[in-house]
């Protein structure tokens, strides 16, 4: 076949969400879903953390809908996986979001591929290089199911725990929880167009991304979906603040539009939430001095 022009085409989005206990891997999951479809009747999670996932559901507090549900228990077999994944898919449809929370039990608990190759080990008589490779295979099996998916495909991942000393806000060293590498087979992650780390402040930051994010960091919220979504379906490029050049995202109740429509037409160019403070404080700061010399 001889080469083409390269396009950018509509693509679904494929995301990996890692982060330790608490960080809010589900939650920030949920939001990015919802972003994406609008609809909460569009979003299928399949939870293996024991139920924990329905805690989410229909929160005034969180501001979160009905979402579809299913839990997966043990055996946590890439079989098994790729079953409720073909079931959600089904479920909701082209445009819907699958979330797998989480994808580290496929790897290392029951039933897993290390639960696998160990059988695999006890019962064929093999050796350990034979043995990796049949078990990688049914991990790459499972890996280009979840992204062949025919809609929004969402995965967290447990990170390997350790802890920092660290200064609090009083000034006591304390230690602190902090995550390292995905609970998953090595570089799984990068399987994805984006890969987001969340730290227990529950603030993210890309290690990896296909998109517009350029190391992007912050709260993931349903608007950062909303603008993956747009750039994913036409290549609808977000707004970017004239400034500093980050992206624009919503802050204190404003939606990137509002963000970037408003400071065009006070300041004639699109700023982001805080270059927006500063050119404010900078304006009224001229006004002082200038009051002051008259």
């Amino acid at each position: 076949m001889a080469f083409k022009k390269a396009q950018r085409k509509a693509a679904k989005m494929r995301v990996a969400l890692a982060g330790p206990s608490g960080a809010g891997k589900t939650l920030s999951a949920l939001y990015l879903a919802y972003g994406v479809t609008g609809d909460w009747s569009k979003i299928a999670l399949i939870d293996t953390e024991h139920g924990r996932a329905q805690f989410y559901a229909e929160r005034s507090d969180l501001e979160t809908g009905s979402f579809l549900y299913d839990e997966l228990a043990p055996p946590y077999s890439p079989d098994r996986y790729i079953d409720k994944v073909k079931e959600a898919t089904a479920a909701v449809g082209p445009d819907g979001v699958v979330i797998v929370d989480s994808f580290s039990h496929a790897w290392d608990n029951e039933g897993g591929v290390l639960d696998l190759k160990t059988e695999l080990e006890q019962t064929q008589n093999k050796n350990s290089f034979t043995v990796w490779n049949e078990a990688g295979k049914i991990q790459n099996h499972l890996v280009n199911t979840l992204l062949s998916a025919d809609c929004h495909i969402i995965v967290t991942m447990r990170s390997k725990m350790a802890y920092a000393m660290e200064q609090n806000e009083r000034g006591k060293t304390v230690p602190v929880k902090i995550g390292l590498a995905p609970v998953q087979r090595e570089n799984t992650e990068y399987e994805f167009d984006i890969v987001f780390n969340i730290a227990r402040s529950h603030t993210a930051s890309t290690s990896k991304d296909t998109t517009f994010l350029d190391s992007w960091t912050g709260i993931i919220t349903p608007e950062l979906g909303r603008q993956l979504k747009e750039w994913l379906s036409g290549g609808v490029e977000p707004d970017r603040c004239a400034d500093c050049g980050g992206l624009i995202v919503s802050a204190q109740g404003r939606s990137a539009e509002q963000i970037a429509d408003g400071t065009m037409k006070n300041f004639g160019r699109k700023l982001c939430w805080s270059c927006m403070a500063q050119e404010i404080k900078k304006r009224k700061d001229g006004e002082n001095a200038q009051a002051l010399s008259e």
